[in-house]
């Protein structure tokens, strides 16, 4: 068995992105539900992300979405972060929220529509500028109902040179990530349907480009592992957006539902060089908090991947390569299954006191008092939620 003190620079090096909204109000189709000491503005967004990295040790940067977290001032914002001992990180554009954007936006058939999709993504890489954020992520819900509605032919096309206009805007150093995801809000085709479809739209773009994988954008029982291991083999694979689903996009707590397959994924970012500081690849939670509190939430989950992480650290991979090689197929499996149900919560546990942080983060957030006060403080003003 891997001794777990084989693993701890490793460990040291996780970092995962916070998003924005997380803290602000969320819910379904039918109902959004309010929660007492939801942050009001972009500041108080931070401030509650930044308590996550000061528990968690993982979370230090903060991913923001645009127009949600538009300020007057991003060089205040920024040093308002940096002050909390957190950096703003990936900025989010959104063409799904003007009536403007009805029938689609970078790939819509009305040129004006297009061009003010377009405009708002070159407005994006200004506050990347200001922010000091590497990436613009674009999540589009581009698509038709009904068939016959458009020629999907052309919108690809229109797409394709929306996005080179786009990419011909970032900077040297900077980086364009394209998101799929198979249905919803389009039900009869989705313009970026799946990572094939990302994928040959970067490519086409150049060496700034990459695909961003939400876990949750795929059809059940989709092995998203393979596609991991795909996009790493390809040198594409530029974000996650991590989450967890019963169904299609849940947005559920990542690990909830599944854990062995966030287990599963982890094993394959580390087997393709996907991990770490130097590797490209950055790890952003994209999740909503309906009916749990949105900080209890995102700790939750950060700690989900730091201990599946873990345990795909300590996975005997020369054993599971001898395995493999001699076509041994139980022993293969009971090697990986092995590493999954170690239990590393009480090594973690300790390991984390020794660098100076809480044991056990949720308890230290529990009884901090934080939620307590910003419930009494956050009264009066507009309340920040999806779409605001």
């Amino acid at each position: 068995m891997t001794d777990f003190s084989a693993i701890t620079d490793q460990l040291a090096e996780q970092a995962i992105e916070l998003p924005s909204w997380a803290f602000g109000n969320s819910g379904t189709r039918f109902r959004v539900f309010g929660q007492p000491g939801v942050p009001r503005d972009p500041f108080e967004k931070i401030a509650d992300a930044a308590k996550v990295n000061e528990l968690t040790g993982l979370a230090p940067k903060v991913a923001l979405h645009i127009p949600w977290d538009k300020v007057d001032d991003y060089a205040a914002l920024r040093q308002h972060a940096e002050g909390l001992g957190v950096a703003l990180g990936t900025i989010n554009s959104n063409t799904f929220q003007d009536d403007d954007y009805k029938f689609g936006s970078l790939a819509h058939f009305d040129e004006r529509v297009r061009q003010k999709a377009i405009d708002h993504h070159f407005e994006c890489i200004e506050i990347m500028g200001e922010t000091g954020s590497q990436d613009l992520k674009i999540w589009l819900a581009d698509g038709t109902n009904y068939p016959g509605q458009d020629d999907m032919r052309a919108r690809q096309d229109r797409l394709a040179d929306s996005l080179e206009q786009i990419y011909a805007r970032i900077p040297d150093g900077k980086r364009l990530v394209l998101e799929y995801k198979f249905f919803e809000p389009s039900f009869y085709h989705t313009d970026v349907p799946d990572w094939g479809t990302s994928y040959a739209q970067v490519a086409a773009l150049g060496d700034k480009a990459f695909v961003c994988l939400d876990t949750g954008h795929h059809a059940p029982g989709t092995n998203i592992e393979f596609i991991v291991m795909q996009l790493l083999r390809l040198g594409k694979l530029g974000s996650f957006d991590f989450n967890s689903r019963f169904y299609a996009d849940d947005d559920l707590i990542v690990g909830a539902a599944d854990p062995y397959q966030l287990f599963r994924i982890l094993v394959e970012v580390l087997r393709g060089g996907g991990y770490g500081k130097d590797s490209g690849v950055a790890f952003m939670l994209d999740q909503g908090h309906n009916i749990e509190r949105k900080i209890p939430g995102q700790i939750r989950s950060v700690l989900n991947v730091q201990e599946m992480l873990a345990r795909a650290l300590l996975l005997d991979r020369e054993a599971l390569t001898a395995a493999q090689q001699a076509g041994d197929v139980l022993a293969a499996n009971d090697i990986m299954m092995d590493a999954f149900y170690r239990d590393v919560r009480p090594e973690l546990a300790a390991w984390r006191e020794s660098r100076g942080l809480p044991a056990d983060p949720m308890r230290a957030f529990l009884e901090s008092g934080y939620q307590e006060k910003v419930d009494a403080e956050r009264v009066g003003g507009n309340q920040a939620g999806w779409g605001a």
